[in-house]
């Protein structure tokens, strides 16, 4: 979170509101995590004064065109949000702002005002977010990296078939890949698998065309029908997964068991039931022996979304799918390593990570090494050694 349909209605809100109105008074937050490559006080007077003439999205990628450039460019990461004083936007599970707080917001990062008095504010609570002042931000990454937009730029039903047949990797890491199509974070991706009853570990290529027609079919509908209600999760379809799926907690959808593994370097939710793996991967995935990794369990993210996991190999994540061992222990604690992602943004974002997002690999990278640091102090204490450990074994004596 947020994904394409809450950055699309960020989009549409300042479209409606903003658009052909003066910038009177910036205040930009002096945060160079989020705040990229410019100064605040450079990035406060390259906006007044100015008009805004437009705003544009692609993927999770918003940035608004001003009568002359530099222009805002506003990669959402985990948590980001617009804000307009005095207008509904969209509310969504990391909305960090609330109606009754502080105006503008202390996690504001770029604050606004319009010569008709109008207020707005990006802001980011969790410092996942990219703000960045380009002269031409479709000619830059992140967004000159990125893949057609699922909301404008869909393949065809052929097109998408076609490229399908070519990819040789797990579905669900594929969507997630901004560089391939731009705008699925986490949510989206177990979302359309689950109504398309796609396994997230099927290999893209092995898909029938049928299955692939049935993606793309509801690729097009989750995210259309998400941008029309606003973002609303309490407006989407009650039989939608997404109501069930978070904080990987035991639950069904529609009478259905949940389950949670790794896809993508994401946690996914998917139903068993329906998601099954083809015979053939199934077997093959089964009869080769799993790899003794010496993984113990990840530490969940702090937010009440999905986890960043430890990726494994696709044969052992399929053959932890297909055949759990009993007893067991769930995956998802102990040390984690980020997920390699083809384009910058190869999802983020979204969930207890990211999804991904991707939305931010140098950032989820270093959520990674911080609970691999913690992992680190962990084993220290429980396994003296060097200096300390010699006083603790005089300390025995």
């Amino acid at each position: 979170m947020p994904e394409l349909p809450e950055v699309e209605v960020a989009r549409r809100a300042i479209e409606d509101h903003c658009i052909g109105k003066t910038i009177k008074r910036s205040i930009v937050a002096n945060d160079s995590k989020v705040i990229e490559g410019v100064s605040a006080s450079d990035f406060e007077a390259a906006l007044v004064g100015k008009t805004i003439v437009a705003a544009y999205r692609k993927g999770k990628n918003l940035w608004l065109q001003l009568d002359s450039p530099p222009f805002p460019s506003f990669q959402f990461g985990m948590a980001g949000a617009i804000y307009i004083k005095g207008v509904a936007v969209t509310t969504y599970k990391r909305s960090a702002v609330k109606d009754t707080d502080e105006w503008p917001s202390k996690y504001s990062k770029v604050f606004i005002q319009l010569d008709d008095g109008l207020e707005f504010s990006f802001t980011d609570k969790r410092r996942f977010a990219k703000v960045r002042l380009l002269e031409d931000p479709t000619s830059a990454p992140p967004i000159s990296e990125l893949g057609p937009d699922a909301l404008l730029e869909l393949k065809s039903v052929d097109e998408f078939v076609e490229s399908l047949s070519k990819k040789k990797t797990a579905i669900k890491a594929l969507l997630l890949d901004q560089s391939y199509i731009s705008g699925i974070g986490n949510w989206v991706a177990d979302e359309v698998l689950y109504q398309a009853k796609i396994h997230p570990l099927q290999i893209a290529s092995s898909l029938s065309r049928e299955s692939c027609a049935t993606l793309h079919k509801c690729i097009k509908e989750v995210v259309h029908y998400a941008v029309q209600v606003d973002a609303d999760s309490s407006r989407f379809p009650p039989k939608w997964m997404f109501h069930f799926r978070w904080g990987k907690k035991p639950g069904k959808v529609n009478g259905k068991k949940i389950e949670f593994i790794t896809a993508g370097g994401r946690t996914t939710a998917f139903v068993p039931d329906l998601q099954k793996l083809s015979r053939n991967q199934a077997a093959n995935a089964v009869s080769k022996p799993q790899k003794q990794s010496g993984r113990k369990k990840g530490h969940k993210d702090d937010s009440d979304n999905d986890d960043v996991d430890e990726p494994a190999s696709d044969e052992d994540k399929i053959a932890e799918s297909v055949k759990p061992k009993k007893g067991a222990k769930s995956r998802g604690q102990g040390r984690t390593f980020p997920a390699k992602r083809k384009s910058k943004e190869s999802d983020d974002d979204d969930d207890n990570t990211e999804d991904n997002d991707g939305e931010d690999d140098e950032d989820q990278k270093k959520v990674t090494n911080n609970k691999q640091l913690k992992a680190e102090k962990t084993n220290k204490k429980k396994v003296p050694t060097g200096k300390n450990g010699k006083n603790a074994k005089k300390k025995a004596k």
